[in-house]
Protein backbone atom coordinates (compact mmCIF):
# COMPACT_ATOMS: atom_id res chain seq x y z
CA UNK A 1 0.00 0.00 0.00
CA UNK A 2 1.57 3.38 -1.20
CA UNK A 3 0.48 5.52 1.86
CA UNK A 4 2.08 9.46 2.05
CA UNK A 5 0.65 11.73 4.34
CA UNK A 6 2.15 15.27 3.86
CA UNK A 7 2.73 17.12 6.70
CA UNK A 8 3.74 20.94 6.48
CA UNK A 9 3.70 23.73 8.99
CA UNK A 10 2.03 27.47 9.30
CA UNK A 11 2.90 30.30 11.41
CA UNK A 12 0.59 32.82 12.46
CA UNK A 13 1.59 35.77 13.98
CA UNK A 14 -1.12 37.34 16.59
CA UNK A 15 -0.87 40.03 19.16
CA UNK A 16 2.92 40.13 19.00
CA UNK A 17 3.12 35.84 19.69
CA UNK A 18 3.86 33.43 16.84
CA UNK A 19 1.64 30.09 17.13
CA UNK A 20 2.95 27.46 14.88
CA UNK A 21 0.69 24.82 13.41
CA UNK A 22 1.00 21.88 11.70
CA UNK A 23 -1.44 20.28 9.16
CA UNK A 24 -1.34 16.12 7.94
CA UNK A 25 -2.87 15.87 4.19
CA UNK A 26 -3.59 12.16 4.04
CA UNK A 27 -3.35 11.68 0.16
CA UNK A 28 -3.41 7.98 -1.50
CA UNK A 29 -1.64 8.12 -4.55
CA UNK A 30 -3.12 5.68 -7.15
CA UNK A 31 -1.26 6.48 -10.38
CA UNK A 32 1.66 8.84 -11.17
CA UNK A 33 -1.07 11.78 -11.91
CA UNK A 34 -4.01 10.51 -9.78
CA UNK A 35 -4.00 10.63 -5.70
CA UNK A 36 -6.87 11.29 -3.48
CA UNK A 37 -7.34 12.19 -0.30
CA UNK A 38 -10.05 12.63 2.76
CA UNK A 39 -11.50 16.14 3.52
CA UNK A 40 -8.70 19.09 2.71
CA UNK A 41 -9.02 22.67 3.94
CA UNK A 42 -7.73 26.11 2.67
CA UNK A 43 -5.12 25.34 5.26
CA UNK A 44 -3.84 22.10 3.01
CA UNK A 45 -3.64 23.66 0.14
CA UNK A 46 0.23 25.45 0.91
CA UNK A 47 1.37 21.47 1.29
CA UNK A 48 -0.61 20.17 -1.70
CA UNK A 49 0.75 22.52 -3.57
CA UNK A 50 4.49 21.73 -2.29
CA UNK A 51 3.86 18.72 -3.17
CA UNK A 52 3.70 18.76 -7.14
CA UNK A 53 0.24 18.55 -7.43
CA UNK A 54 -1.68 20.87 -10.00
CA UNK A 55 -5.09 20.31 -9.91
CA UNK A 56 -7.09 19.81 -7.13
CA UNK A 57 -10.81 18.10 -7.80
CA UNK A 58 -13.41 18.55 -4.86
CA UNK A 59 -16.16 15.39 -4.86
CA UNK A 60 -17.64 16.54 -1.85
CA UNK A 61 -20.62 19.14 -1.41
CA UNK A 62 -20.43 22.09 0.88
CA UNK A 63 -22.57 21.03 3.85
CA UNK A 64 -22.31 17.40 3.89
CA UNK A 65 -20.45 17.74 7.05
CA UNK A 66 -22.11 20.56 9.05
CA UNK A 67 -20.83 23.72 9.81
CA UNK A 68 -17.68 22.52 10.86
CA UNK A 69 -16.67 21.20 7.49
CA UNK A 70 -14.16 23.19 4.96
CA UNK A 71 -15.99 24.84 2.23
CA UNK A 72 -14.91 24.28 -0.82
CA UNK A 73 -14.73 27.77 -2.05
CA UNK A 74 -12.12 28.82 0.48
CA UNK A 75 -10.12 25.47 -0.73
CA UNK A 76 -10.66 27.17 -4.06
CA UNK A 77 -9.82 30.75 -3.39
CA UNK A 78 -6.77 29.68 -2.13
CA UNK A 79 -5.49 26.66 -4.56
CA UNK A 80 -6.02 29.54 -7.66
CA UNK A 81 -4.28 31.98 -5.26
CA UNK A 82 -1.02 29.15 -5.72
CA UNK A 83 -1.85 28.68 -9.70
CA UNK A 84 -3.65 25.65 -8.76
CA UNK A 85 -6.52 24.15 -11.44
CA UNK A 86 -9.46 23.91 -8.98
CA UNK A 87 -12.70 21.82 -10.77
CA UNK A 88 -15.61 21.28 -8.43
CA UNK A 89 -17.37 17.69 -9.16
CA UNK A 90 -19.98 17.63 -5.62
CA UNK A 91 -21.90 14.58 -5.68
CA UNK A 92 -23.53 12.00 -2.72
CA UNK A 93 -24.05 8.54 -3.87
CA UNK A 94 -23.07 6.69 -6.61
CA UNK A 95 -21.98 8.68 -9.35
CA UNK A 96 -24.23 9.34 -12.12
CA UNK A 97 -23.41 9.42 -16.02
CA UNK A 98 -22.62 12.91 -16.27
CA UNK A 99 -20.88 12.99 -13.10
CA UNK A 100 -18.46 10.15 -14.56
CA UNK A 101 -18.24 12.40 -17.66
CA UNK A 102 -17.43 15.36 -16.05
CA UNK A 103 -14.95 13.87 -14.03
CA UNK A 104 -13.26 12.09 -17.42
CA UNK A 105 -13.19 15.83 -19.16
CA UNK A 106 -11.13 16.78 -15.96
CA UNK A 107 -8.65 14.32 -15.97
CA UNK A 108 -8.39 14.41 -19.62
CA UNK A 109 -8.13 18.46 -19.68
CA UNK A 110 -6.69 19.59 -16.04
CA UNK A 111 -2.85 19.63 -15.70
CA UNK A 112 -1.26 16.56 -13.62
CA UNK A 113 -1.06 15.06 -10.88
CA UNK A 114 -4.23 15.40 -9.48
CA UNK A 115 -5.91 15.12 -6.39
CA UNK A 116 -9.49 14.76 -5.81
CA UNK A 117 -11.03 14.40 -2.56
CA UNK A 118 -14.17 13.59 -0.69
CA UNK A 119 -14.85 12.76 2.86
CA UNK A 120 -13.10 10.00 3.34
CA UNK A 121 -11.34 9.63 -0.41
CA UNK A 122 -13.68 6.70 -1.55
CA UNK A 123 -15.88 8.95 -3.67
CA UNK A 124 -13.32 9.96 -5.45
CA UNK A 125 -11.35 6.70 -6.35
CA UNK A 126 -14.90 5.19 -7.12
CA UNK A 127 -15.31 7.62 -9.96
CA UNK A 128 -12.16 7.71 -11.23
CA UNK A 129 -12.02 3.58 -11.23
CA UNK A 130 -15.89 3.78 -13.24
CA UNK A 131 -14.32 6.99 -15.54
CA UNK A 132 -12.40 3.57 -16.79
CA UNK A 133 -15.07 1.24 -16.92
CA UNK A 134 -15.47 -0.89 -20.00
CA UNK A 135 -11.70 -0.34 -21.28
CA UNK A 136 -9.86 -3.83 -20.50
CA UNK A 137 -8.51 -2.64 -17.62
CA UNK A 138 -10.28 -4.23 -14.74
CA UNK A 139 -8.04 -5.90 -12.44
CA UNK A 140 -5.28 -2.98 -12.82
CA UNK A 141 -7.79 -0.59 -11.79
CA UNK A 142 -8.91 -2.58 -8.73
CA UNK A 143 -5.09 -3.09 -8.24
CA UNK A 144 -4.74 0.81 -8.11
CA UNK A 145 -7.20 0.92 -5.75
CA UNK A 146 -6.19 -1.75 -3.54
CA UNK A 147 -2.34 -0.19 -2.93
CA UNK A 148 -3.92 2.97 -2.29
CA UNK A 149 -6.03 1.49 0.74
CA UNK A 150 -9.64 1.32 -1.07
CA UNK A 151 -10.90 -2.04 -1.74
CA UNK A 152 -13.40 -1.46 -4.93
CA UNK A 153 -14.25 -5.93 -5.15
CA UNK A 154 -17.86 -4.64 -5.04
CA UNK A 155 -17.61 -2.51 -8.65
CA UNK A 156 -15.69 -5.72 -10.32
CA UNK A 157 -18.79 -6.33 -13.00
CA UNK A 158 -19.08 -2.17 -13.73
CA UNK A 159 -15.37 -2.59 -14.37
Amino acid sequence: MFYNPLVFETAVLVNGLLYWSVHLVDFRKVTDSFSVAPQISDLDVQGIHDAGFKTIIANRPDGEGGIDQPRMGAVRAQAEALGLSFVAIPFSGAPTTEILERFNAALAEAPAPVLAYCRTGTRSITAWALTYAGQGMKEEILDAAAAAGYDLSSLRDFL
